[in-house]
């Protein structure tokens, strides 16, 4: 667990501030378990599978943390109940490492000829485009110079949205207007990238999920005609998730990775919810890196994700 190094004071503070609603539900949930009981025994646990449940963290994922802690109460027969905290920090830590082989300490790029280019997917309503001004802000702050490409051209609101953060992060963004073709505007924004040779180039994309073959046309299509101008692109396929929504994140995360190769996930809006557990439901389930979390309203609330602060920030 020697990882903590890389938070600062204040980033840390950050993160047990916007998990504090998680944070109390769960332990107020966990004290409910454990009440009147000295060490970890199969009532324990029974009491744990459920809080893990109920606290968004899935089925799937709590069976796997349960089978872990009994396989350590196998091995010392009088682990403690004050110990739990501890134990299903390390477990938790420990999975969430196993599925995500990749940690990212910062808002570092790969070392690249050409833009490094990331398409934003995700249904409307869950963050989007305020995630993907906070993620220009944070890049453009680590010296990157940042283009921004409204490719949702569904509604007039998205690109009015995508120019507003556009200017509060201080980047330069292409536009072809409402009901332009998607494909059309993120060709555009790449040779405009390729001949200011920007740094990073992100593409907000629409996020219509009721049907999913238009979705998945519009997406490749997109695709197709960015690798003609950068043949590799996009480099990253970056899924947005509402936290707040719980196992309705799981869901949409289920069906856009059927739809396109979403290869990062980013969860907004931690900070309003109990229900940040999904946090690890997501990581553990899909094996997709959890890569960044919306902790607050601000420009700065936008952080790399670290299984090891964020654990320790659930469970400390």
């Amino acid at each position: 667990m020697g990882v903590l190094s890389i938070f600062s004071k204040e980033k840390k503070e950050k993160l047990d501030h916007g998990l504090e609603k998680t944070k109390q539900s769960v332990f107020s949930k966990i004290s409910k378990a454990v009440v009147g009981k000295s060490k970890v025994d199969d009532e324990v646990l029974d009491n744990l599978e459920e809080v893990l449940v109920t606290s968004d963290v899935g089925v799937e994922t709590t069976l796997k943390i349960i089978e872990r802690i009994e396989g350590r109460v196998s091995r010392d027969k009088y682990l403690g109940t004050s110990e739990l905290n501890q134990i299903l920090k390390e477990e938790i830590a420990n999975l969430l490492q196993e599925n995500n082989a990749l940690e990212s300490t910062g808002f570092e790029l790969p070392e690249m000829d050409e833009p490094y280019v990331i398409m934003v997917v995700g249904v409307n309503g869950v963050g989007k485009t305020t995630t993907i001004g906070k993620l220009a802000y944070q890049f453009k702050k680590a010296g990157k110079s940042v283009l921004l490409g409204a490719s949702d051209t569904f509604r007039a609101a998205a690109v009015d949205q995508l120019k507003i953060w556009a200017e509060r992060a201080r980047v330069p963004f292409i536009t072809q207007g409402m009901g332009a073709d998607p494909a059309s505007v993120a060709f555009d924004t790449l040779k405009s990238a390729i001949s200011q040779k920007v740094d990073v180039v992100i593409i907000d994309t629409a996020g219509r999920l009721h049907n999913k073959v238009n979705l998945m046309n519009e997406l490749g299509k997109i695709k197709r005609v960015m690798q003609k101008v950068i043949p590799d692109a996009p480099h990253e396929i970056l899924l947005i998730l509402d936290a707040s929504t719980g196992q309705n994140a799981i869901e949409q995360a289920k069906q856009f990775t059927e739809v396109t190769d979403v290869n990062a996930i980013a969860l907004a809006k931690l900070d309003g919810t109990a229900k940040g557990g999904v946090v690890l439901g997501i990581s553990d389930q899909f094996k997709i890196p959890v890569k960044y979390i919306g902790i607050g309203e601000k420009i700065e609330d936008l952080q790399v994700f670290n299984r090891y602060e964020f654990v320790d920030s659930l469970f400390s």
